[in-house]
């Protein structure tokens, strides 16, 4: 199996979540393979996530905002973990991509054309999305909740295949359940799928 560059982001604004769990089990199982791997923590990163005047001043990045941007380019494969809150991610971490995906960056729209270069392609992404609700609950009352992340985001920049993979109902899980969720996510961090 050939090794690849791995960047986990952990989206939840507190690491000592069950989401943070998970993105050390990711992190364990991709370096126990000799994968290597960079990993971001939401909580730990310090900017400014609102994107002030659009695109008509530039706002400068900050260091952590720069180094997230770095991460991407560097890796092979992308992995981002994150809870559900109110049918989307949370607001701290769709302002990194409000920040920091940025046109020359992540796309470019050429003057006169009506499409766009996706400038991260090469890459694969696994998104690892949590809630307290079923996923099929989810869906059936708000459509795709991961729409914005897997298409908006991530495809719309190049990023192909895209895994997903919906926990729900965390509250009522069992002990066994989360191990076996755990076990799971273990061994996709070895494969980096």
């Amino acid at each position: 199996m050939q090794k690849k560059k791995i960047f986990i982001l952990l989206g939840h604004p507190d690491t000592d979540t069950f989401n943070g769990t998970l993105a050390g089990e990711y992190e364990k199982g991709a370096t126990e393979n000799g994968h290597e791997v960079r990993r971001m923590n939401l909580e730990e990163m310090n900017f400014d996530p609102v994107l002030h005047k659009g695109y008509k001043v530039k706002q400068d990045l900050e260091p952590d905002l720069v180094a997230f941007q770095e991460n991407v380019k560097w890796c092979d494969h992308f992995v981002v973990f994150y809870p559900t809150w109110f049918s989307t991610m949370p607001a701290k971490l769709k302002g990194i991509f409000d920040r920091a995906w940025l046109p020359g960056f992540a796309y470019h729209f050429p003057e006169g054309g009506y499409s766009w270069q996706r400038l991260l392609k090469g890459r694969s992404a696994v998104m690892f999305v949590t809630s307290d609700t079923m996923p099929i609950i989810l869906h059936l009352v708000f459509g795709d909740t991961t729409n914005e992340m897997r298409r908006g985001i991530l495809w719309f920049a190049g990023f192909s295949p895209i895994r997903l993979y919906k926990f729900g109902y965390l509250k009522h899980f069992g002990i066994w359940r989360r191990e076996r969720i755990k076990k799971k996510v273990f061994k996709l961090g070895k494969k980096a799928k």
